[in-house]
């Protein structure tokens, strides 16, 4: 009889474990399901309040949609964000049931992931503005250039979008925490040698036209003077 329950008893033991993991895993089941049902909520809303401010016009014009269809993806920046939103919040579902099982390890890992993914969602956005002030600077250095006679005037005004996106590119690695002094430093080396270039290139063209106001504007002042002195007697 003892042996009987010596051998029993590694098996009452690994019963008793079971029965006290049960409800813990029933209750991470529970909330990983109420964690994708918010999580689909959530996209939902993101992308119908990014819609309902014309974020995909913001994005369309920016250039961004395009890149994304140079890619391969039939979704837009809204819809990437929209996505993002949903595995934030799945990811925050599956930290908690993970948390309420145990599983220390993957606590932690998931963790890291869920304060990767807001940082990837704002560095999208700040693609998404930087992008389009570029091209908006790229138009008005270009209509600028046009108005001061430089022929050059569409080459300067990409430069002048290149280094917009380069400043922008590089504050969205530095908000993901991507690349180091070295790639901060040669983003600032080249972004810093097409200002210079914009610079000279404006400097340049904006003497030429200076000049020709100047002879233009400075006869008809002299004439102007001319008319309004009084006559001699």
């Amino acid at each position: 009889m003892d042996s009987i329950d010596m051998l029993l008893e590694p098996l009452r033991a690994f019963l008793t474990e079971v029965g006290a993991f049960l409800p813990k895993l029933l209750l991470a089941a529970l909330i990983g399901f109420a964690g994708w049902l918010v999580a689909k909520a959530v996209r939902f809303a993101t992308v119908k309040a990014l819609r309902s401010v014309n974020y995909h016009v913001l994005s369309e014009r920016s250039g961004l949609d395009d890149f994304l269809r140079m890619g391969g993806t039939e979704a837009d920046t809204t819809a990437i964000i929209g996505i993002l939103v949903y595995w934030l919040v799945i990811i925050a579902a599956l930290l908690l049931a993970a948390n309420s099982v145990g599983l220390t390890y993957v606590t932690e890992v998931l963790a890291k992931v869920a304060m990767f993914v807001p940082r990837l969602i704002f560095a999208v956005v700040i693609l998404t503005f930087g992008a389009y002030f570029a091209g908006f600077v790229d138009s008005t250095v270009t209509g600028y250039g046009r108005r001061v006679g430089l022929d050059e005037a569409p080459v300067i005004g990409g430069l002048a979008r290149y280094g917009v996106l380069l400043f922008v590119i590089l504050i969205a690695l530095d908000q993901l925490q991507i690349g180091g002094d070295i790639i901060r430093e040669t983003f600032l080396i080249v972004l810093a040698g097409i200002v210079l270039a914009v610079a000279l290139a404006f400097g340049l063209g904006g003497r030429d036209w200076a000049a020709h106001l100047l002879e233009h504007w400075l006869p008809k002042r002299k004439e102007e003077r001319d008319d309004e002195s009084p006559p001699t007697a």
